[in-house]
Parts: C-alpha cells; structure tokens; sequence
C-alpha cells in the first residue's frame, strides 16, 4: 500500500480489540445463559438471572462485538478503497473512547433492569441519544472520506458500507422514538399492533444491516484481498446489492405470522423474504466462484476455510429464513428453540467466521508482521466450525421437539403434554447446546490468543526495527 496516505492505524486496532473484549463478555455471559435453561440453580438474583442476562449477551455481542468490529473494519477498508485518509481523524478517536464508554454503560443498565422491552432496541433513551451520537460520528467520517476519495471508481464494499450507515440511522431512530417519563424510564410512541410491526421493521433489519450488509463488505473486500484472486462478477456483486437493499427492507413482518397483524402485512413480508433468496445467493455464487477461479491458489491461504464456510453458512441461512416464514412451517417452529438455532447459525457461522477472518488479515498489516501461528488460526477455525455445529443443530431438534409436542392432542381433543413434560424433555438438547457453546468459546480463545501474540510480534519488530 502507498506509504503516501496516512492511515489511521491507531483507531483500527482500538475499534478491533475492544470488540474483541466485549465478545470475550458476551460469549462468556451466553455460556452461563445456557446452562441456566437447564441447571435453574445458576439463576442469581436480582442481577443475575435469564432475564437479566440475555440482553447483557444480545446487545454485547450486537453492539460490543459486531458494532465494534464494523465500526473498526469499516474505517479500514474506506481509507484504502478510497485512497485517502479518514476525514476527521481525531474524531474517529473520539468515536474509538465513546463506543467503549457507551457499551459499559449499557450493560450495567441491563443488569440494573433499565429495559424499554424491545428486542435488540432494550437500551433506555438517554442511553439511545448516545448510540445516535456514535452513529453520526461514524457517518461524518465515512461520507466524507468517500466524497474526498481519490479513487473514482466505488468498489461494491463502499456501497455495503453505506447502506449499513443509511439503513441503521433510519431504523434505530424511528423505533426508538418514545416520550420519557424520567431518567431511566419511557414510553414507546407506538402502541399495540403497530408497535410490532414497527420493533420486527426494526428487529429483522437490524439484523440485516449490521449482521449482513457490513460483513458483505468484509466478505467483499478480504477474500479478494487474502487470496489474490479478482472477485468474480462485479456486476453481480452489484445487482446483488440493490436486490438486497431493495427487498429487506420490507421483510420484518414475518416474525408476526399468526398475531392480530393483518394479513396481507404479513403475506407481504414472506414473499419479500422469499425473493430475499436471490440476491443473498448473487453473494454465495460470485464467493464460490472467485475462490474457484484459482482454486490451488485460495485453497494455500489459510484464510479461504473462514471466508468460503462463512459464506455457505450465510446462504444456507438465507433459505432456512424464508422456509421459515412461511405459513406451514412457522406454526410448527415459531416461538420454539428452532428459530434461535437460525439467529446463530448466521452470528457464529457466517458473522463470526467472516469477521475472525477479517481481523486476521487487518491485524499483521496494521501491526507490520506476519500472523503469529496458522496453525493456532486452523485450530480456531476447526473448534468454531465444530461448536457452531452442534450448537445450532440441537436447538433445531429441540424446536421441532417442541412445536410437535406442544400440538400433540388426545382423541378427546385435549392436550398430549403438559408444559413441564415438554421443557423436561428439552433438557438433554440444552445441555448438548452448551457442549457446543464450550467448545465454540474455546475456538475464540484460541483466536484471542494468536491476535494477541500477532500485536505482541509487531511491538517487538517496531522496537528492533527502531
């Protein structure tokens, strides 16, 4: 890369490892949820408890781990694709301090109890104008490092990036908007039906535009990168886009299947989802076929296993969401331990892997040195891949388990199981779930461990080399 422009290092490395530290929490916190399902003992009060602890997890993981590493990759790809240093670099540092300060104060407030019972929206409003302030930093930076840009030509990462920055603005905002009745407390303006409809608007989405359009643009801009190999179809990358863009948008409300929401919302929302397959699957095939343009080539980066199975979990994920909102199949699995068994397929399949597989080509060029050990990064790759396995596969078992059971009737028409029979029969799927959460986390250490080493080998280089 051209030593001419001046890239901000600094700010790429704080985002990135604060990331990695609020995951370290937040998969730690998700290992004693799921014990708790099965051992109730592990329920401490007040603070401690399922309820307590599940938004600690969620929103650490969403906003600690993924924000933090979209906010830290995402500087680093737009400096280099647009060939020009960040806009307002001190600013970005000043992002880098709020971010860290803002998630600690978040999730003390969620173990306080603050919540405005909003899935993936739980933070109270002093603490939402806050997340809308780091928003804006992050947009000032990012437009106007692509308006100064000095290469013409945007690649299709830049336009992922931007839709994440236009798409979460718009959507935090409106769901959000709520009439405080005191410091920790307010009222959503919505109400009812259209309370759902508005928080799925939100909730789908926001899994949509921070879990898929800004690790497409990692998944855009490493594998070429990683490899050596052009991505295969530009122009397929970009009518990928605009299909994503366009149709996800209106997909929220089938998570509503079967409520009082009207129907033809909802109908809506499953043919949108369904078309979703199509440009989720443009992603899929311009992956498969870059990495197999050179197949010996990608197949000698140690990368290539991260980028190429994160991008199968994403499209089998991608069919498994539209099955799953259809009609016939969501009377089975809908509120059942299925449709959490999809949500981490995607976070610690296709997330988890394409941003491991980020940091570990972002942290030796930023740290000048090489990765400390691939065979520690082949090791994370297969305890990750393993973990995810089971982990999502039980809890599928468990939901059909449970949708089956729960309508069981007898001839006389009266219910087969009573509630307690059905969670006693779940507890051996649990208890194979947090075998599989063991073993996932054990991957992340190991995955800690070689960033942390590979930061380590770049001190001591920088300090010989001085």
């Amino acid at each position: 890369m051209n030593d001419d422009y001046q890239y901000d290092n600094q700010t790429v490395k704080g985002f990135i490892v604060s990331s990695i530290f609020w995951g370290v929490a937040g998969i730690l916190i998700g290992l004693w949820i799921s014990v708790q399902l099965w051992k109730p003992e592990w329920n401490v009060p007040p603070f401690f408890t399922y309820g307590r602890l599940r938004v600690v997890h969620t929103n650490g993981l969403t906003f600690g781990l993924g924000v933090g590493a979209i906010f830290g990759i995402s500087y680093y790809i737009v400096m280099r694709l647009a060939k020009t240093p960040l806009l307002f670099p001190k600013l970005a540092r000043f992002h880098l301090y709020l971010f860290n300060i803002a998630i600690a104060l978040a999730a003390v407030s969620l173990f306080a109890g603050m919540n405005q019972s909003l899935e993936y929206a739980e933070l109270e409003w002093p603490l939402d104008i806050g997340v809308v302030i780091l928003w804006v930093i992050f947009a000032v930076n990012i437009f106007g490092t692509i308006i100064r840009r000095k290469e013409e030509q945007m690649y299709i990462s830049l336009w992922y990036i931007i839709a994440t920055v236009v798409a979460v603005a718009i959507l935090y905002i409106v769901n959000n908007l709520s009439v405080p009745s005191g410091l920790f407390k307010s009222y959503s303006v919505f109400a009812g039906v259209n309370s759902a409809n508005v928080q799925w608007w939100y909730g789908h989405n926001a899994v949509g535009f921070v879990f898929t359009t800004p690790i497409l643009a990692m998944f855009y801009y490493f594998l070429p990168k990683s490899t050596g190999i052009p991505i295969f179809s530009h122009r397929l990358s970009i009518i990928s886009f605009w299909s994503l863009v366009f149709a996800y948008l209106w997909t929220g409300a089938h998570h509503l299947v079967y409520t009082p929401l009207p129907d033809w919302i909802q109908t809506l929302a499953i043919v949108f989802t369904v078309f979703l397959i199509a440009p989720s699957w443009g992603s899929v095939v311009n992956g498969f076929y870059t990495a197999g343009a050179d197949w010996p080539k990608a197949q000698a980066n140690y990368l290539t296993k991260f980028f190429i199975l994160g991008i199968t979990f994403y499209g089998l994920q991608t069919v498994q969401g539209p099955t799953q909102g259809l009609r016939v199949v969501s009377q089975l699995i809908h509120y059942t331990d299925w449709v959490p068994g999809h949500v981490h397929m995607g976070t610690m399949g296709w997330v988890t892997m394409t941003v491991a597989a980020s940091i570990y080509y972002v942290i030796p060029k930023i740290c000048k040195t090489d990765i400390y050990s691939i065979g520690i990064a082949n090791t994370h790759f297969y305890l990750v891949l393993i973990g995810q396995l089971i982990f999502s596969i039980t809890m599928w078992i468990t939901g059909i388990q449970q949708g089956a059971l729960s309508k069981a009737v007898n001839p006389d028409g009266s219910l087969k199981y009573a509630m307690v029979e059905i969670i006693a029969k779940n507890y051996p799927y649990w208890q194979m779930r947090t075998l599989g959460g063991v073993i996932f986390t054990i991957g992340m250490l190991f995955f800690i461990y070689n960033i942390y080493m590979t930061i380590r080998k770049g001190k001591a280089l920088a300090v010989s080399n001085a």
